[in-house]
């Protein structure tokens, strides 16, 4: 029994001592740490301020009063008649009549066309929604031209709706797209807000929303100004900005932000008024074939 238990302590493996590290791999550490102390306390570098990048608060135009600014542009087409007949699109409807809205001419002077467009900040309309954005374009020999104003404060309200009468002048014939609904009204609206007497009320106005629901509303999916211009006027926009981010843009930059979105709110708005006075001339030539005799 004794010769079997020796056996098996022999068999033990004894685990081996650990080994010290070697005398120069301290020296190392001890150096290492011996050069830390010596530096003392690292001083951070102090950080180079970055430079601010610019922003871009640049608007097209000109500052014509304090925070108010007006652009203006020609497009080439298009191109209208010197006298514009009217003809069915000058029928009042009997409720429009019993309302007692200014009658539209048969005939108009071209120039006389007035057509307008908002940009507001929401659709919900009342006394909480502004216009920051108005555009007037008019029939000219050499094409189209278009007139914004901007404000770039919400004090310039009141200058901005001056300068829009001011443009109108006496003998404007509004043209608008659902603008009876809601533009014109809400331009009354802050008039009076302003204690600006309204002198919109005393101009005829033709809403072109209502003779093209007449004769596309079975034709097309609805009847939105994008949705005619691109089926029936063949405008198709590049990179627009959607109506409904114009008053983030507006605000966006009355916080002092980039003036990039804004100025793609003046294109939109441009390009409805384009497509208004297109529009318009659309219908002209639409119903000048359709009576013309067949031979």
């Amino acid at each position: 029994m004794s010769a079997a238990l020796d056996w098996l302590r022999q068999q033990r493996q004894v685990p081996a001592a650990p080994t010290s590290p070697r005398t120069d791999e301290w020296q190392d550490v001890f150096d290492a740490l011996r050069r830390l102390r010596e530096r003392g306390p690292r001083k951070l570098a102090a950080a180079t301020p970055l430079t601010a990048l610019p922003v871009d608060r640049t608007l097209p135009g000109d500052e014509i009063a304090p925070g108010l600014w007006r652009h203006v542009t020609l497009r080439a087409r298009p191109l209208a008649p010197t006298l514009i007949e009217l003809g069915d699109l000058a029928v009042a409807s009997p409720a429009t009549r019993r309302r007692g809205t200014v009658p539209l001419p048969e005939s108009v002077e071209a120039s006389r066309l007035a057509f307008f467009d908002t940009e507001t900040t929401g659709l919900a309309g009342g006394t909480g929604t502004r216009a920051f954005m108005v555009g007037i374009a008019r029939f000219t020999p050499a094409g189209l031209a278009i007139t914004q104003f901007t404000t770039a404060t919400m004090a310039a309200e009141a200058a901005m709706l001056r300068a829009v009468i001011d443009a109108l002048g006496d003998d404007a014939v509004l043209v608008s797209y659902n603008g009876k609904s809601y533009d014109r009204p809400l331009l009354g609206t802050r008039l009076r807000l302003s204690r600006i007497p309204d002198p919109l009320s005393r101009f005829p106005h033709l809403d072109l929303l209502h003779p093209t629901r007449r004769r596309l509303r079975h034709a097309l999916p609805d009847c939105r100004l994008a949705t005619v211009e691109r089926h029936w006027l063949g405008v198709l926009r590049e990179d627009d900005l959607p109506g409904s981010e114009a008053p983030a843009a507006w605000l966006a930059y009355l916080r002092g932000g980039s003036a990039a979105l804004l100025r793609r709110v003046g294109e939109h708005n441009a390009q409805d008024l384009a497509s208004l006075a297109a529009l318009l001339l659309h219908h002209l030539e639409d119903a000048a074939a359709v009576d013309a005799p067949r031979g």
